[in-house]
């Protein structure tokens, strides 16, 4: 059958769309759902992942559905995702320990300005590209470690997986085969050497992050998978 579109899923910080695209370019059709946004304390800012998955499948099958559209004919599904935004997850479950820690949350500010403190500004903006701040994923990977019960022990064990928002779509639509990310997610984190194109040791050692723990690199365009709409 012939390849007439492409998918892209667009997973914002307020709502999650999906976009059909044909083979000119054009858009044929959006569908967009908001969810909710979870506000703890003052600073603080968190989603619900299943909400994330559930509303981005939804508005998925709800295009392919309401345009009558053969799952053969879709030569691709993208990814585009809210960034830094960090969630990590139980590998024989595939569920969330944590609400996703979102970008804009600033609960790791403290530990930004004592790494700060230990000199560590230069290293991280020479090594990432990035400078020392609670945006990005790095800290919040170290406080949901820190603050959820057992679940250092676990991630040394590699019993869970960390991801930005792209990574746990892509583990979900994959049911679990997949545990991958893309180059330019990855150096959005502060723990990517952008030189080097790997996790820093220096970094994850420093944070106390076991390497076990991340998704595998790759870049933007790589085939991460397969999604089987016939048995979702």
């Amino acid at each position: 059958m012939e390849k007439k579109y492409i998918i892209a899923l667009d997973q914002g910080t307020t709502s999650c769309r999906a976009v059909l695209v044909d083979r000119k370019g054009q858009i044929v059709d959006i569908r967009q759902q908001e969810f909710e946004q979870i506000f703890p304390k003052p600073g603080w800012v968190e989603h619900n992942p299943e909400v994330i998955w559930e509303s981005q499948q939804q508005m998925l099958f709800e295009l392919i559905d309401q345009n009558n559209i053969n799952p053969e004919e879709i030569s691709g599904i993208g990814i585009t995702n809210q960034r830094e935004t960090t969630i990590i997850w139980d590998k024989n479950t595939g569920e969330a320990i944590y609400n996703a820690i979102v970008w804009q949350d600033t609960r790791t500010s403290d530990l930004c300005e004592s790494l700060i403190r230990k000199g560590l500004k230069n290293y991280v903006h020479t090594t990432t590209g990035l400078f020392i701040d609670s945006y990005f994923s790095a800290t919040k990977v170290k406080w949901i470690l820190d603050n959820v019960s057992g679940a250092n022990e676990r991630a040394r064990a590699g019993d869970l997986a960390m991801g930005t928002v792209d990574s746990w779509l892509l583990w979900k639509l994959t049911k679990g085969k997949v545990h991958a990310t893309d180059y330019s997610n990855a150096s959005r984190t502060m723990l990517f050497n952008i030189r080097e194109l790997s996790w820093d040791k220096k970094l994850l050692s420093e944070l106390e992050i076991p390497e076990k723990l991340l998704p595998d690199v790759q870049p933007s365009s790589f085939h991460f998978g397969d999604f089987n709409y016939h048995g979702h």
